[in-house]
């Protein structure tokens, strides 16, 4: 049921871009096409998951027990940027439209700071490695969820009549922000299955 409660907080209540606000410059920047914002959500799906698992690992069998927590953020960074890299290879090689379509913002997951930021919070949150797993990867779907409706919503844009005032990024911000608060309205929910199933 622990997982159940990780896998919809994190999806929902706890959206890593509309609750928590990392991730904004993918979120901004790919969701103009759901085509590419899946590829995109995809792409970052792997990376988080696999940068949480194999972080976790650092942090429990290399840092802690030399007493180097105070690298933790430049080792991160570095396995982050190894595992984007290697993202970026197979994606050349297996399917060269995606790579083509995700552009300069394939490199830019690197920089992402909700692959970081996952893999900070696993640590400060205390998870088993499996919490810290079904968590990234929750967070990843949650990551996907926003992009691509906000996508959906702003390829329908391009369709509607937009005062000129509000045109271009104006309207995509105030979306985003409307975007936010519709996903503020899942809080509580944790606190309520939790209720629910005594987990409290």
């Amino acid at each position: 049921m622990e997982y159940i409660l990780i896998f919809i907080s994190a999806i929902f209540v706890n959206n890593i871009i509309l609750s928590q606000f990392l991730g904004i410059c993918p979120f901004l920047g790919v969701s103009k096409k759901i085509d590419t914002s899946l590829g995109m959500s995809a792409a970052v799906a792997f990376v988080m998951t696999l940068a949480t698992i194999v972080t976790w690992c650092v942090q429990r069998y290399l840092l802690d027990p030399f007493g180097l927590g105070y690298l933790q953020t430049i080792a991160f960074i570095l396995v982050i940027a190894a595992l984007v890299q290697m993202v970026e290879i197979v994606l050349k090689k297996v399917s060269p439209a995606l790579y083509q379509a995700l552009g300069i913002f394939l490199p830019l997951i690197t920089t992402n700071c909700a692959v970081l930021g996952v893999a900070i919070l696993v640590i400060q949150k205390d998870f088993s490695l499996m919490q810290s797993v079904v968590y990234a990867f929750s967070t990843a779907i949650g990551f996907g969820l926003a992009l691509t409706v906000f996508a959906g919503i702003r390829e329908q844009q391009e369709l509607a009549a937009t005062p000129r005032a509000m045109s271009g990024t104006a309207i995509t911000l105030v979306t985003a922000g409307l975007l936010s608060l519709a996903f503020m309205g899942f809080s509580g929910v944790d606190g309520g299955l939790r209720t629910l199933f005594g987990l409290n």
